[in-house]
């Protein structure tokens, strides 16, 4: 910096006071940068004003008289008091009001601003209170740049932690990012640096300029900044007050009211800079322009809630988002803060709820920003927990109180400030244990023995009951990969306390299935089966995600075998089998158009291929068709986490590659009372409670292939992927079956139907 050459020219040059009353030593300190408390050296002390002015020569006071216009009273000039740019000037105790008046060269014009050594801290003493102790929950409002009025004067108020900083300055557009202009100062024990600088307005660019502990001068981006510039530059960015007028407040007292567990949920996960670009400009679209576009086509498309990959602000593209360097700021690489609040009231005016991915477990390595913040191992673990394995990022300090107090914050401010609907947990495995990834020796059990991280579990309990308690209707996501129990269960009952949890082993096994060809599916019907034996462990969310289809995973259609037909005869089957199936279903970007490719967040959708194939546009109207159906029959979601909610029907007949189940409504009392019985150990529900499964994973169809049944009658056939219209070969039952009591699979009644290759029919009982 230009600024640290000047100061240490000003320091060999020697001290030059001409102020009796000031303190050599305190004056040193401050001309060097070293001062944790300027205020108590410059600003109005008494009949006299002091001003830190590098460069400047000649200074002035201004006494201003009252009300807005505040006139220019009187004019005095000031004295050069230490050659480093240090000046005292005469000031009645008086005097109503002053402003300063420095001019750097003979013949240019006057600069004159107000000065920010005469305001009290903008932070009270409750809110360092609250932030040591880690409980401050609206942290975000009195950390980082806030451009406000204070004591009748409009500008911005800035405040960072770092504890074990010399000292912090303020540098930016307003100051030409001279270090020596703005120093801060230190709140005492709390760690926090604060400054009021008036006229300081939205849109400047700013960072700290910290001073360690052993004398090294670092640049830092603001941990809480509200904004940020456009990567690759990577400044913060004094955000404008938001001015949008929300317009949910109906989605928003209807979601108070649901229980998210018996509710439809089909996710719709997008990267917000590949779904699609602005026509012509090759670029993605921005954030005011997928308001306008993405809302639209996710309730056509029939999805219940959106996932963004992170949101906030990271440098580096290519991680999506999942490296982050501004926890608090939205990425402006799609538009401001404001822009972002639209594209989430859009979603919400279209009753589309608005899940973002959020990344507690780790953070990049980028000098400017999180990692030895104030020259020391701060937001990160000292030592070799503190440097994440597979990642090379560095873990967060969940034991230390002002850390775990940023993050719980920050999942808060989402929601507060956002109006986002739910929190996808990134990397939660990660977090729970001390070993994750770690070979013996390289990491230390906790006090028990164990290799539970427990600092973290705590955190992540936390963070759970803060959100679940001050946003009803909101939910969390883990996601989770290892076996540890009650992750989607209350914190009271001994869980995480997350709404649900990914089920990657539901993921894995199915895609292994789906991968075979199905001439040897016969021995791996159990990856399809084995799923049941836990599904009712943890709340589950169904996940086909970004990470399935990058890193040479191939697209999903290239996942499965046989030539064009097959494969999206295959992938048709798959959406089915998933949507049937226990649990809420997610599916990224790109799987309802059977995309041929991987994903890459460099490029948009190929959207093409539906007017190039007509079996890619089929393939998008049939996932709108599974989504349509599925949300109009509660008994394919409303006992999602009960085993009262499912029942197979027949999981034995590997042979043919042929599984059939049937899912349940939940029962209520006035039900049960009129209820028909099926069989004793069946407990009755009114036929339209249910629908029926049946899929055959073969190639071949099968003629005259019976399944059983809970209830006699006429069964409608509600999807067949075999169908024309879906892209299929037209083979089907002519749109119904009919049940007989003759009893088949256990239950009391059966029906003869003929199964289509690599298809998966849905049946209910008619009305």
């Amino acid at each position: 910096m230009v600024g640290t050459g000047r100061a240490q020219q000003a320091e060999s040059q020697g001290p030059q006071l001409t102020s009796s009353e000031l303190d050599p030593r305190e004056v040193e300190r401050l001309v060097q940068g070293a001062h944790p408390d300027p205020h108590s050296v410059l600003g109005r002390h008494g009949a006299k004003v002091r001003a830190l002015r590098p460069g400047a020569t000649e200074m002035y006071v201004l006494v201003t008289g009252p009300g807005p216009a505040r006139p220019v009273l009187h004019r005095s000039p000031m004295r050069q008091v230490h050659p480093a740019g240090l000046w005292e000037g005469p000031l009645a105790p008086s005097a109503p009001g002053y402003r300063l008046e420095a001019v750097y060269a003979k013949g240019t014009s006057a600069f004159t601003y107000d000065d920010p050594y005469r305001h009290w801290p903008t932070l009270g003493e409750l809110d360092l209170y609250l932030f040591n102790e880690g409980r401050h929950r609206r942290l975000w409002e009195v950390l980082g740049a806030h451009y406000r009025e204070h004591e009748g004067e409009l500008g911005t108020a800035f405040a960072v932690w770092a504890p074990n900083a010399r000292s912090v300055r303020a540098v930016g557009d307003w100051n030409f990012w001279d270090g020596r202009v703005h120093p801060m100062r230190s709140m005492g024990s709390s760690g926090v640096w604060e400054l009021f600088v008036p006229g300081v307005e939205p849109g400047a660019r700013y960072k700290y300029e910290i001073l360690t502990a052993d004398g090294r001068l670092t640049l830092k981006a603001d941990p809480m900044a509200y904004a940020t510039e456009v990567p690759p530059g990577t400044a913060s960015v004094v955000a404008s007050p938001s001015v949008h007028n929300w317009k949910d407040g109906a989605w928003l007292q209807r979601r108070a009211k649901l229980d998210q567990l018996a509710r439809p949920m089909s996710i719709y996960e997008v990267h917000l800079g590949s779904w699609r670009w602005s026509a012509g400009s090759g670029r993605p679209l921005s954030y005011l322009e997928l308001a306008e576009t993405l809302p639209d086509y996710v309730a056509k498309m029939g999805f219940t809630h959106v996932e963004f990959l992170p949101v906030a602000e990271h440098p580096f593209g290519g991680s999506w988002g999942y490296q982050v360097s501004a926890y608090y700021a939205p990425t402006a690489r799609y538009g401001s803060p404001d822009e972002f609040r639209e594209l989430v009231d859009a979603l919400h005016r279209h009753d589309i709820g608005v899940i973002v991915d959020w990344v507690p477990a780790h953070f990049p390595r980028d000098d400017w920003a999180l990692a030895r913040f104030d020259g020391t191992e701060l937001y990160e673990h000292a030592g070799p927990m503190g440097s994440h394995p597979d990642w090379g990022t560095l873990v967060f300090n969940f034991g230390r109180h002002e850390v775990r107090n940023f993050l719980v914050a920050n999942a808060l401010f989402w929601a507060e400030e956002y109006h986002v609907d739910g929190l996808r947990v990134d990397a939660v495995a990660s977090m729970l244990y001390l070993d994750y990834s770690r070979k013996q020796g390289e990491w230390s059990p906790n006090e028990f023995g164990g290799n539970e991280n427990l600092q973290a579990v705590a955190f992540l309990k936390e963070v759970n009951e803060q959100v679940f308690s001050l946003y009803p209707g909101t939910t969390t996501i883990a996601e989770e990969s290892t076996a540890w129990p009650a992750v989607s269960r209350p914190t009271y009952l001994g869980g995480l306390g997350f709404g649900f949890k990914w089920n990657m082993g539901w993921m894995h096994d199915t895609l292994r299935y789906f991968e075979v060809d199905p001439l040897f599916r016969r021995y791996h019907q159990n990856d399809l089966t084995f799923g049941l034996v836990y599904a009712w462990h943890e709340n589950f969310v169904l996940p086909l995600s970004h990470d399935e289809v990058v890193h040479g995973k191939r697209s999903l259609l290239s996942k499965m075998p046989g030539d064009r037909w097959r494969q999206l005869a295959n992938l048709r089957a798959l959406y089915a089998w998933m949507w049937a199936h226990p649990g809420k279903k997610l599916l990224f970007m790109g799987g309802e158009l059977g995309e041929e490719t991987e994903w890459s967040s460099e490029r948009p959708l190929d959207w093409w291929m539906l007017e190039e194939w007509a079996d890619h546009a089929k393939l998008q109207a049939l996932v709108a068709e599974l989504n349509r159906i599925y949300r109009s029959e509660p008994a394919l979601w409303e006992e999602d986490f009960s085993p009262e909610g499912f029942r197979w029907i027949d999981a034995s007949d590997a042979d043919h590659n042929v599984l059939s189940f049937y899912r349940l409504r939940r029962r209520r009392p006035a039900e049960r009372a009129q209820a028909w019985v099926a069989e004793p150990s069946w407990p009755g529900l009114p036929p339209a409670d249910v629908v029926a499964c049946v899929a055959n994973f073969s190639p071949v169809p099968h003629l005259g292939y019976r399944v059983g049944l809970p209830v006699a009658g006429r069964w409608v056939e509600l999807l067949n992927t075999d169908a024309t219209e879906w892209g299929g070969s037209g083979l089907g039952n002519m749109g119904e079956v009919q049940a007989s009591e003759e009893p088949w699979h256990g239950l009391a009644c059966s029906a003869e139907m003929l199964l289509p290759p690599l298809a998966v029919l849905w049946l209910a009982p008619a009305p």
